[in-house]
């Protein structure tokens, strides 16, 4: 079995505890931003009327792997949109993904939809209350969004852990050992749960969430404001330089599962961002697509477009795009262009010249995992054309409708 962290990685001592509650909470009932969803925290699942969507929730899924910048508009517009369980429940995917269209992670949209229609067709409407039964009923859920939920909308005293908790935590506690590994997730749950306030649970986590957010950042963290620093090994190691080394021991000692290893020693011009230490990342693979606006002159005069959608599954599910085709790399410009009057040829059921095809440009679009640059080419039509509806749906749209359909923001770019 591995050996226990040490007591220098965890929170043993009550009062300490005790204390680091009251500074951080202190903090955030002066220091915290006006967001909308903190105004809605309790979730009210009714018992009479329709349940209302509860806030946490939307805000949860949404600023995963999102800022909260960008969040604020798409989640207003949401919450005006469906503000029950059961509006969200009756609306449409694509109506889902129009409205979540440029936000990206499309999925996620998709499952929040899936979780509320669960919610009102298998439990009466009833969202479930404890982070236990919202990670086991809701798909969508994972251990931190239970949580969250939990804590903040029902007052479960359970901790949460996300990339700013994982940051505040590692530096308060020296933790230099790869902080993406399921061991030290684990270690930081347990700490997660003992640091949690009990009578403010929800407030607690999201004081130390906005702490990673706004003060303890990954770069530059303002230690001098920190409500924590008098609890902060890291902020100590900074500030009594090498003399702490031996006491605060961060190089590696025997086996202890929290720190980093002794081949990484402490970089003093890192300084308290030392921590967290995370594996390297896996750089993105590259892809290429080739991508043909097809044009033609609408009813009206104006130009119109032609979009289809894409599959159920996979990336960027059920949005549209423009006619695509992926294509392996090193292709020279004319295999190309062939390939692609190959694949709209077979799409509309009549012959593309590639000669036709006019090339437009490259657009580059950065996905978590995927660097995927689009050739974009251009056709002209004369006559009208619809694809084989068994590959896929498609239809014809204006500029305007383009924009409010639910496509990607790489489609936009092209």
């Amino acid at each position: 079995a591995p050996a226990p962290p040490p007591a220098r990685h965890l929170f043993s001592d009550p009062a300490e505890v005790e204390t680091l509650r009251g500074s951080l909470l202190a903090w955030y009932d002066r220091c915290k931003r006006d967001l909308p969803w903190r105004a809605l925290v309790r979730g009210d699942c009714g018992k009479r009327g329709p349940a209302l969507l509860p806030a946490v929730w939307v805000s949860e899924i949404m600023l995963q792997q999102t800022q909260v910048a960008t969040v604020i508009d798409y989640y207003n517009r949401w919450m005006q949109k469906w503000p029950t369980l059961q509006a969200l429940a009756q609306a449409s995917l694509e109506e889902v993904n129009e409205l979540w269209a440029g936000l990206g992670y499309y999925s996620r949209g998709k499952r929040l939809q899936e979780a509320a229609r669960k919610v009102v067709s298998e439990l009466a409407g009833r969202m479930p209350r404890t982070a236990e039964d919202l990670q086991k009923l809701l798909p969508g859920v994972g251990r931190y969004t239970a949580g969250a939920i939990a804590s903040i909308s029902y007052g479960q005293a359970t901790g949460v852990v996300d990339g700013n908790v994982i940051r505040v935590l590692c530096r308060l506690r020296c933790i230099g050992a790869d902080s993406s590994s399921p061991a030290v997730i684990d270690q930081l749950w347990d700490m997660a749960n003992v640091l949690v306030d009990r009578n403010r649970p929800g407030d607690f986590n999201q004081a130390l969430m906005e702490l990673g957010a706004t003060v303890c950042v990954p770069k530059a963290p303002l230690c001098g404001e920190c409500p924590l620093k008098q609890h902060c090994q890291a902020w100590r190691r900074v500030s009594l330089g090498p003399a702490a080394t031996v006491t605060l021991a961060f190089a590696g000692v025997g086996d202890c599962p929290l720190c980093p290893p002794a081949t990484e020693p402490w970089d003093s011009s890192l300084g308290v961002t030392n921590f967290p230490r995370k594996a390297a990342k896996k750089p993105p693979r590259a892809m290429r697509t080739a991508t043909c606006v097809l044009e033609r002159r609408g009813c009206h005069g104006a130009p119109e477009y032609l979009i289809v959608q894409r599959p159920s599954s996979g990336l960027l599910a059920g949005l549209w795009e423009f006619p695509s085709l992926p294509l392996a790399q090193d292709l020279q410009e004319e295999r190309e262009r062939e390939e692609l009057a190959d694949h709209l040829q077979a799409c509309m059921g009549r012959p593309v010249a590639a000669k036709g095809l006019r090339f437009i440009g490259e657009v580059i679009h950065i996905f978590s995992h995927i660097h995927q640059t689009y050739v974009v080419y251009s056709l002209s039509l004369d006559e009208d054309v619809t694809l084989d509806s068994a590959l896929s749906p498609s239809r014809w749209v204006t500029e305007d409708e383009f924009h409010a359909s639910a496509v990607s923001t790489a489609m936009k770019k092209v």
